[in-house]
Order: C-alpha cells, then structure tokens, then sequence
C-alpha cells in the first residue's frame, strides 16, 4: 500500500483520517459524507503540506535519468545515445516500457525467477533496455551483454538518483 511513503506521511495522513472520520463518526460511520469529507480534507492536506508540485519532481527525475543514460553511454559499455534528446526519449521509453512490460514479464517468468533466486529479474532489466533500443533512432546497445552491463549501470543510477531525489524534495 503505502510503502512509498515515509512512517511520518503515513502517520499524518492516518492523523487526518481518524480527526475527519471522528467528527462525523456519530451520523454514521459508513456515510458518504464522511468520505467526502475524508477527500476534502486529503486534498487540503496535500495541497497545504506540498512543498514541491508533483509534475515538478517527475520533470527533474526526468532529466537526472537521461543525464545518467549519457553517463551509461559514456563509460563505454556498448550503449550510445546521440544527444540529450534522445536520452530524455530513452529514459522516457524505458520508464514506459518498465512500468508497462515488465510486470507482464515478470508474472509470466516467475517460476524462472524463483529457480534461479531473483537473479532473471537482470535478464527483464537488460530486456527492457534493448527493447527500448530497437525501438529508438538515437539509441543503440550492442548486444545483450551490453544491454545487461547498460541496465545494471542506469539501475545503480537510478537508485543514487532517487536517493539524492528523497533528499531534495523531502519536507523538513
């Protein structure tokens, strides 16, 4: 559910609900007043407790992601990538074809995955990557190998990114 969030998110949005949920527990607890009012307050919450705008963060992981695409292309690995452009294409493909596909492949690659201890969840990763390069004009992997070395070396980026991104854009 709420992984995602911090204990301390968790626990003011749990502080609003039981406060909304409190105040018309006597009508009824079921009521879809209460719900309404549940939202009312979620989005007043959210808009008063929101430092940065959501598109915001999703623009600037955007851009940290192509940077870290030019940087993969960089090191030598048998991925190159023609510009800026085509890195913010790619990390945008890429993030598609990750949210999209690789649930998909994922479900049905689990008994591989589970014989082999999680280790084919590298094989879907370096999938992902070529199939965003066959897809693309501006870039191009070598092969699988380079695929899989390519994936391994913007999935630590992304996690440095996303670090670095909790950080910046945490409420303090």
């Amino acid at each position: 559910g709420l992984s995602f969030l911090h204990t301390s998110a968790r626990s003011e949005w749990y502080c609003v609900y039981r406060r909304v949920r409190s105040s018309f527990h006597s009508k009824n607890k079921h009521s879809s007043e209460v719900q309404a009012a549940f939202v009312a307050s979620a989005r007043q919450y959210r808009l008063s407790h929101s430092r940065y705008p959501c598109a915001m963060k999703i623009v600037v992981r955007w851009i940290l992601l192509a940077a870290a695409l030019l940087l993969v292309a960089q090191l030598g690995v048998g991925v190159t990538v023609a510009g800026f452009g085509s890195a913010m294409i790619a990390a945008f493909v890429i993030g598609l074809f990750n949210t999209l596909l690789r649930p998909i492949l994922v479900l049905l690659t689990l008994p591989v995955t589970i014989l082999t201890l999680g280790l084919f969840l590298f094989v879907i990763n370096a999938l992902m990557f070529y199939f965003a390069a066959t897809v693309l004009q501006g870039f191009h992997v070598t092969g699988f190998g380079a695929a899989l070395i390519g994936s391994l070396l913007y999935s630590l980026c992304g996690l440095v990114i996303d670090a670095a991104m909790e950080l910046m854009f945490s409420r303090r």
